[in-house]
């Protein structure tokens, strides 16, 4: 284990659970599970997020079940209410993940407003995570880069807050890094950027931010060799993490001499 990779002291904690990976990924758009295993091996992902509503996990017992793929000894199940436009149908979206999941209560709350850009209606997502909090979830919730709705969202109980880099699938890489930094700067709960990243240096750069995570799907399954591209984000997200802890040097507008001029021979 690479100690700079993984150190002891720098673990990713949400809702009191610890991970070493600060990558998160979907289960979602691979060929088969066999694919979705591999490649979320390769991301060594802890974290693995599954929309209820589209994926069977035991609800069909004829169907393969991803649970065989991704079994939850091994991984931190992450339910999402994919495909929800209101607060009511994501609050019963994860009511049932906690009824096939024995009383799972960590989930990923997604709101969306429109199917064309996937935006979270923020409105509903309020009052979903309101809702949820209430019933005992740990939610992790999907928002637009907007500072103030997220420490809206931390203030009602989110165990951590997920803005988008960019649409959903959309590969645009981080849009906005002043919001995202603010929101960073701000927040007493974990941030993850969820949506939007293209590929590997999307990755780092949000971690070079500060994000305490990247959440990612359609980056690495779309990719023409999604288990090479896992583990291409994997390596990002690490390089990245390290980068920010590190420390940058400040940006100048011009040159500094890398070694000391003073006492030159000659």
């Amino acid at each position: 284990m690479n100690h700079y990779s993984h150190a002891d002291d720098d673990l990713l904690t949400v809702a009191g659970r610890t991970f070493h990976s600060r990558l998160l990924t979907g289960t979602g758009k691979y060929k088969d599970f066999d694919e979705t295993r591999r490649a979320t091996d390769a991301a060594g992902a802890q974290i693995v997020t599954l929309a209820i509503r589209r994926v069977n996990i035991g609800q069909d017992a004829s169907q393969p079940n991803l649970l065989d793929a991704l079994p939850p000894d091994r991984f931190t199940l992450l339910p999402n209410t994919a495909g929800c436009y209101t607060a009511d149908d994501a609050v019963r979206t994860c009511r049932l993940a906690r009824e096939l999941l024995d009383g799972h209560n960590l989930v990923k709350l997604e709101v969306l407003g429109d199917e064309r850009t996937l935006y979270p209606d923020v409105v509903q997502t309020l009052v979903a995570a309101e809702k949820l909090v209430a019933d005992g979830f740990d939610v992790m919730v999907y928002t637009s880069d907007d500072p103030i709705l997220a420490r809206r969202l931390e203030e009602i109980g989110c165990a951590a807050i997920m803005p988008l880099a960019a649409p959903i699938g959309s590969g645009l890489g981080i849009q906005n890094r002043y919001n995202l930094l603010e929101i960073i700067e701000n927040a007493k709960v974990p941030v993850i950027v969820d949506a939007g990243v293209g590929t590997a240096s999307d990755a780092a750069i949000a971690m070079e931010l500060g994000c305490d995570g990247v959440l990612m799907n359609t980056a690495i399954a779309g990719a023409k060799n999604p288990v090479l591209m896992a583990h291409a984000m994997k390596l990002a997200v690490e390089a990245g993490r390290a980068a920010f802890r590190a420390g940058r040097i400040p940006r100048k507008r011009f040159a500094s001499a890398s070694s000391p001029v003073d006492g030159l021979v000659g």
